[in-house]
């Protein structure tokens, strides 16, 4: 259920608090400039039941201004520095009002989000250094490493603090990869934003497509058919599949286990071909649909149970070796309340103890034939994330095997989402590979899409890999990392 409130940029704080204190999360902050208004949507979820409250604040279009819950919630503090960044709306009495997305060669005064922002300046000279904070003392030095990495990875910028070898504090500086796909998606088709969605994080396609597809739907009043949500789930739990084999090989050869990794790549190239014969897409693009889902072919049980079952052996044997379990055993923690207070979500949040952060199960968009078991662990190390992941492949193999029996493979189409028959907007609330992501859409009435914002599980996550890295040393730092694997192009949309 979803509800709409108009609320005065007074009362906001006074809403927003009530709604945290009723166990609700705020899970996005989207800026709106609409023809006669600038308005700003904060979205809180909770469920189950699946609850959706939505608080519309207008401001002045002349001076956007707004006030901070950065008190209230740590992920809003986030938000409202993204939202002055492209937006040019001020955050007021925020207690870090520094530059967030924006890196300092950005011209000032220039919001890109803003209707009258004209073609892109040339950026500028650097504003001077980033205002990293230096810490000092005896023994005290500074590791800087990136934006450019030695492996096939994403920029990102990270400064070490450290005496000896153990680190005293990390800065991670994102936003290189930086696309502009809020921008992007203005003007579109309904249609030709699907290829975008797909693209947000590529190694999420099906996640953030079916986040963007259930917000169309919902905008427009689509009917989907349960065939078709039967396939999408089935596609969902697919990507998890071959993204945790990848991440359980690669967190052993972090540790020196390279043949681990060797088999667990070997496995994950079966998943890959698996997912080219399913949709047509080693990344499962295509299979998620507006209205429908497409199958080529459907994954046979046999096929998946011995996939299973090399899956099982690789988790065991990395388990049972002694310099693996030591290597991962308390290393890189992340407190149960440490993880509440950033808003973690995912395999992150369930490793460090906490439940209830499961969108399958909190904002279901199909009716499963048995409970989802949500795996959980209370040590929040990398052991802990190790252990999440293992076990929820076996839970994505089992809510495999479901849906592909009632499934046969083909289009399962549904109406054409046509605008003026829905609400007018729509969220799209899915439990992706790292996490529930969410997308919100507006469209036009003559279809195009004039506001889509995607929110992906690492904006949130990224903030709680420094706080897991204190007092570990610097050799662990690849191997955290990993344990976390965050989406640097989810994060810097």
């Amino acid at each position: 259920m979803r509800t709409i409130h108009e609320v005065g940029v007074a009362e906001l704080p006074e809403r927003a608090q009530e709604l945290l204190n009723a166990g609700h999360r705020l899970a996005l902050v989207a800026a709106h400039h609409d023809e006669d208004r600038v308005r700003v949507v904060h979205l809180f979820v909770a469920g189950p039941p699946d609850t959706r409250t939505e608080l519309h604040t207008r401001l002045d279009p002349v001076k956007p201004e707004i006030p901070s819950l950065a008190a209230l919630s740590f992920p809003a503090g986030r938000f409202e520095r993204e939202m002055r960044d492209l937006h040019g709306i001020v955050p007021l009495n925020h207690p870090l009002p520094r530059r967030l997305v924006r890196h300092f060669h950005w011209p000032k005064g220039w919001y890109p989000m803003r209707p009258d922002a004209g073609p892109p300046p040339s950026f500028a000279e650097q504003e001077g250094p980033y205002p990293f904070l230096e810490v000092e003392g005896d023994g005290v030095y500074e590791i800087p490493v990136g934006p450019v990495h030695a492996g096939l990875i994403e920029p990102g910028h990270f400064r070490f603090s450290v005496v000896g070898e153990t680190i005293l504090k990390l800065k991670a500086r994102l936003w290189f990869v930086h696309r502009g796909v809020e921008k992007l998606f203005q003007g579109r088709t309904i249609d030709a934003g699907l290829p975008l969605a797909e693209r947000v994080s590529g190694d999420t396609a099906v996640g953030h497509a079916l986040a963007y597809c259930l917000a169309v739907e919902e905008a427009t009043g689509t009917h989907v058919p349960p065939a078709a949500q039967r396939a999408r789930a089935l596609l969902l739990e697919l990507e998890r599949l071959h993204n945790h084999v990848a991440d359980l090989g690669m967190l052993c050869n972090d540790v020196g286990h390279g043949i681990l990794n060797a088999h667990a790549q070997h496995v994950r190239e079966q998943l890959l071909r698996l997912n080219a014969e399913t949709t047509g897409h080693r990344l499962l693009r295509g299979g998620v649909v507006p209205g429908g889902a497409t199958l080529r072919a459907l994954p046979a049980s046999g096929r998946l149970a011995v996939i299973g079952r090399g899956i099982r052996e690789i988790a065991g044997l990395a388990l049972g070796h002694s310099t693996v379990r030591d290597r991962f055993t308390g290393t890189a923690v992340l407190t149960a309340d440490a993880a509440r207070d950033i808003g973690c979500l995912g395999y992150v949040a369930r490793a460090s103890g906490l439940t209830g952060t499961d969108a399958r199960v909190g904002h279901p968009f199909v009716t499963y034939d048995t409970d989802v078991p949500v795996p959980v662990r209370e040590t929040g190390d990398v052991l802990a994330r190790f252990l999440v992941r293992a076990e929820e492949i076996d839970v994505s193999l089992a809510l495999i095997e479901h849906p592909a029996e009632s499934l046969t493979p083909g289009t399962v189409p549904a109406p054409a989402p046509a605008p003026g028959d829905g609400p007018g907007s729509g969220v799209g609330i899915v439990e992706g590979r790292r996490g529930t992501l969410i997308t919100r859409v507006e469209p036009a009435p003559d279809g195009r899409l004039t506001r889509v914002k995607p929110v992906d599980p690492s904006f949130f996550n990224w903030p709680a890999l420094p706080v897991a890295l204190s007092d570990t040393i610097v050799p662990d730092f690849p191997l955290t990392n990993k344990s976390f694997n965050l989406s640097y192009a989810g994060n810097d949309l």
